[in-house]
C-alpha cells in the first residue's frame, strides 16, 4: 500500500493505491487460496472544518485477481471519505468507503460493499502509542457482515529523513452475517514516510 499526498488545482489531496496479496479461508471443502487481489485507488480532496480536517474522493477498484478465489472479477466505482480529529493526547477519526461494480466478468456475483474503519491513536512516552484500527465489512448485496475490534500497540522512530512506523493489533470479531467471516486475525505492518520535496 502506497499513501502520495499531493495538490491538484490547488487543492491538498491524499491518493492511495493498495495491491494486496490474498489468503481465503478454508470452507465447505474447499482449500485455502493465496494470490494477488484486486487493486483499490483512491483520491480524498482534503479540507479543513474547525479542528477537524476531513477528506473525501473517488475510489476505484480494478479486477486484477490473479486467481478467482482472491478477487471479484469486476471493476467497481464509488467513494471514500475520511474524518480525523487530532486530540492532546492522540487521534480519533475514520475512514469510510462504498463501491459497486460496473462492468467485468458477467459469471461473478454483482459487487455493492461498504466499509467503515473507525480508528484511535493514544500516545504514550517515547514514541509509543496505543491504537485500533480493525476495518469493517459490510456486503449491501448479500446482508453479510463482519465488525472487528482491534486493539495493538505501534512504535515510531525517525532514522535520517525517514519515519518508520511498526505496529501489530490483534482483531476480534464481535459480530458477524454469512460464510468464511474471521474470528480472529492480526494486523501487522511497518509503515515508512519519506520526505516530499518542495
Amino acid at each position: 500500500r502506497g499513501t502520495l499526498p499531493h495538490k491538484l488545482f490547488g487543492m491538498p489531496q491524499l491518493l492511495r493505491v493498495t495491491a494486496p496479496v490474498v489468503t481465503t479461508p478454508e470452507i465447505a471443502g474447499a482449500s485455502g487460496r493465496t494470490g494477488f487481489g484486486d487493486i483499490n485507488i483512491f483520491d480524498l480532496f482534503l479540507f479543513k472544518a474547525g479542528a477537524v480536517e476531513l477528506g473525501v474522493g473517488p475510489q476505484l477498484t480494478l479486477p486484477s485477481a490473479s486467481r478467482d478465489e482472491t478477487g471479484t472479477g469486476k471493476w467497481q466505482g464509488g467513494v471514500a471519505a475520511v474524518v480525523i480529529a487530532p486530540q492532546k493526547w492522540g487521534l480519533v477519526g475514520g475512514l469510510m468507503t462504498w463501491q459497486k461494480s460496473f462492468a467485468g466478468d458477467d459469471d461473478r456475483p454483482t459487487q455493492d460493499n461498504a466499509t467503515v474503519q473507525p480508528f484511535l491513536m493514544y500516545n504514550l512516552p517515547q514514541g509509543w502509542y496505543l491504537r485500533s484500527t480493525a476495518t469493517w465489512n459490510f456486503n449491501l448485496r448479500s446482508g453479510d457482515y463482519s465488525i472487528p475490534v482491534g486493539a495493538g500497540v505501534g512504535k515510531i522512530w525517525k532514522r535520517g529523513t525517514t519515519t518508520y512506523n511498526l505496529f501489530a493489533e490483534p482483531q476480534w470479531t464481535v459480530a458477524h452475517q454469512g460464510d468464511g467471516q474471521p474470528k480472529f486475525q492480526v494486523f501487522m505492518g511497518l509503515n515508512l514516510q519519506f520526505p516530499i520535496a518542495n
